[in-house]
């Protein structure tokens, strides 16, 4: 593979970008496709296939991202830590979206501002992992990267990387958002819904009486809009919602395939999303992943772990968002529960006194996996909400506004992260572990984390 110059640091930001360009620098987490043939059809027919999303779609996320860096609203970002083809129904779908919606209603009543939901749905198969490989029993394997990839199975035929694994995916992720549009344009939505749904968590919560005072304050102002004649068939905004799409722009062969020129723009967007990210394993600055963000006009996101330094980061904004365009980049910080407040706040300050204009995000999940005593990955809520709460304190001190959450969770009650309100253990961890890569909340646990973010919203609103 053609690599960049050594001679020089980095590439000029006036190097030509083009859909491919990404292919001429060192490509990392990437598939070892063993048949060339194969992959360049695969890339062929989903060249041909239709977008998506429309360009139209994410110059909208992006003008209410630019909301969100100014403070005046909020980045709710949740779904799969990896869609699989196995787990695919309409119910999955359905259930995952209800809690992204009841979280959004909590945090919406708690911040008086909007709040824009985005799932990690619809594309989110590809996953990075520390080691290429996986031994059991002697036998050594390619490791499981996401079904866009390969199979979980431990066999040599599920494991090999497969590209007509591509077009699979995006035919999933295409019945995926035509079943979402549905239910966000169709009344399922409806805010008086959702607060019902709301009510019933709150009276079958542990911790219900927590919560209590904000579900129904929630009831009350749904009641007083009702009294006025503000009712959900008269208002499309208490039926319905926007809600976007995104997934780690990681499989770059799948990406390039679903660029296309925007007719009435005439730039360049990934129509595989709305929102793409790039992941801190991928995140280098001379790295395929950011070369090839840089050149689509999608709303980007940057993972911020603990090892990045205030140098490359400056720089790797530089990269992604020149023009500085309020709402073009959302930095996710992911640093730990032990490192967020000592390795955030400089961050946070350095990018302040650069006066790039970015939305801060917090993904409390990839810093605080742990193993348990059987040797299942797993995270602790409580671990999570450490993060949360010093993620929330460390930029009211550098007077920064919280802009974000983003988290991996399902809709459906899996038992994978210990703790919360029903405090599950690791011996629980059996009852329902089914994720097929990274632990993720489960329903009850991730709108707990809703009713506490709204908590943390409240207060810093008081302060203010």
């Amino acid at each position: 593979m053609q690599k960049t110059n050594p001679a020089k640091n980095t590439p000029k930001l006036t190097e030509a970008w083009t859909p491919e360009s990404w292919r001429g620098r060192e490509a990392r987490q990437m598939p070892s496709y063993p048949d060339a043939e194969k992959l360049a059809s695969a890339e062929l027919r989903l060249a041909k296939l239709p977008p998506l999303v429309f360009a139209g779609e994410a110059r909208k996320l992006q003008s209410s991202l630019a909301r969100v860096a100014a403070g005046e609203a909020f980045l709710l970002q949740g779904g799969d830590c990896a869609e699989s083809f196995a787990e695919f129904s309409a119910n999955n779908i359905r259930d995952t979206l209800r809690v992204i919606l009841q979280m959004a209603v909590v945090l919406t009543f708690a911040g008086s501002m909007p709040v824009i939901k985005v799932g990690r749905m619809a594309g989110q198969f590809a996953k990075p992992r520390s080691k290429p490989d996986e031994t059991r029993d002697g036998v050594t394997l390619p490791a499981y990267r996401g079904d866009i990839i390969n199979g979980m199975e431990f066999t040599p035929e599920a494991r090999a990387h497969d590209p007509a694994r591509m077009v699979d995916a995006y035919h999933q992720s295409a019945s995926t958002l035509n079943l979402v549009r549905a239910f966000v344009k169709g009344g399922y939505a409806d805010l008086h819904q959702v607060n019902r749904w709301n009510l019933d968590f709150v009276k079958d919560s542990p911790l219900g009486a927590r919560y209590l005072d904000i579900a129904h304050r929630i009831t009350e102002a749904l009641a007083f809009m009702e009294a006025c004649g503000i009712t959900s068939d008269r208002i499309d905004a208490l039926r319905e919602t926007e809600f976007y799409t995104s997934h780690e722009a990681l499989l770059l062969n799948y990406e390039q395939a679903l660029t296309r020129i925007d007719s009435t723009s005439g730039d360049w967007y990934d129509t595989s999303a709305h929102f793409l990210w790039i992941g801190a394993r991928t995140g280098q600055l001379d790295g395929a992943q950011i070369e090839f963000a840089r050149g689509i006009k999608n709303p980007i996101g940057v993972k911020v772990g603990p090892d990045l330094d205030a140098d490359t980061l400056l720089r790797i904004i530089e990269r992604i968002n020149p023009d500085n365009i309020a709402g073009r980049l959302t930095l996710i910080s992911r640093m730990g529960a032990g490192d967020v407040s000592k390795k955030l706040p400089p961050l946070l300050r350095a990018v302040e006194q650069s006066r790039a204009t970015v939305v801060w995000s917090c993904d409390p999940m990839h810093g605080n996996t742990v193993t348990s005593d059987s040797g299942v990955k797993t995270r602790r809520f409580n671990d999570v909400l450490a993060e949360v709460q010093g993620f929330f304190d460390a930029c009211r001190t550098a007077s920064v506004h919280p802009g974000g959450m983003h988290v991996e969770m399902t809709g459906q009650q899996v038992t994978e992260c210990t703790g919360g309100q029903h405090d599950l253990t690791d011996a629980d961890l059996a009852l329902c572990y089914q994720t097929h890569c990274d632990p993720r909340l489960n329903a009850n646990q991730a709108l707990e984390m809703a009713f506490l973010i709204a908590e943390k919203i409240k207060e810093g609103k008081q302060l203010a």
